[in-house]
């Protein structure tokens, strides 16, 4: 049974998120603050994380920000009053997978939250199970099941975003990708990213990983298909 966590003050919305989705037979908790939500999470197994993003005292941001620094790889959904682009970027930058904005239908939730699910389990099966080798390449090295990526020892802060992308070029090595095959191994069935957004996705990685974005060694252009990822630039 999928397992979520719900994190937010509004008690009449946790209590109607909470009837809802276990109507629909999944598996819910529900606590008004980040630091109980991290106390469950520290001693139970979730698949999802439902975290608003204004609460009193820490908020949403800085616990998803605490916990991908932790190593915690549960997928997070984002809640937000605010429209403003800004703030969903934000919430991507900090290690959330996806967001959402108050007011929305509870229908749309568990629409969001299937999708998170069947991401996860799309790229578990690609990547392996846990303790695969880890990936290295130039100064890095990828731990594709612990969704780390270091450089000369040194954590990397790197967006859930281009961590992802990164996961699904390195889980085909030296394997040309079409743009559909990477777009479906990075986001799911469900992501509807655009050829344009995946360049600039690629570009951003680039940036983080290449000696030389401008001339890059890992993450080559296929002209007519899409990318290849070298761990070694020779092969």
């Amino acid at each position: 049974m999928t397992r979520i966590l719900i994190a937010d003050d509004e008690a009449e919305l946790r209590g109607l998120l909470q009837r809802y989705l276990t109507e629909q037979g999944l598996s819910v908790r529900s606590v008004p603050d980040t630091p109980a939500a991290a106390q469950l999470l520290a001693r139970e197994r979730f698949d999802v994380l439902v975290l608003d993003l204004m609460m009193p005292g820490e908020d949403g941001l800085s616990l998803c920000r605490r916990l991908r620094g932790q190593g915690e790889t549960i997928p997070i959904l984002m809640l937000t009053a605010r429209s403003e682009l800004v703030d969903r970027v934000l919430g991507l930058e900090m290690g959330a997978d996806d967001y959402l904005a108050k007011p929305f239908a509870p229908r749309e939730l568990l629409a969001r939250i299937q999708a998170l699910v069947r991401r996860q389990q799309q790229l578990g099966a690609h990547l392996g199970p846990p303790g695969d080798t880890a990936v290295r390449f130039g100064a890095f090295t990828l731990y594709p099941t612990q969704r780390r990526l270091v450089r000369d020892g040194e954590p990397v802060d790197i967006s859930t975003v281009e961590l992802n992308l990164l996961r699904a070029l390195a889980s085909q090595p030296n394997r040309p990708l079409g743009r559909d095959k990477l777009l479906h191994l990075a986001h799911g069935d469900d992501h509807g990213v655009s050829d344009r957004s995946l360049d600039v996705q690629i570009m951003r990685l680039r940036r983080l990983i290449e000696p030389d974005p401008s001339a890059p060694r890992h993450i080559q252009t296929v002209w007519g298909l899409g990318y290849v990822f070298l761990p070694e630039p020779d092969a």
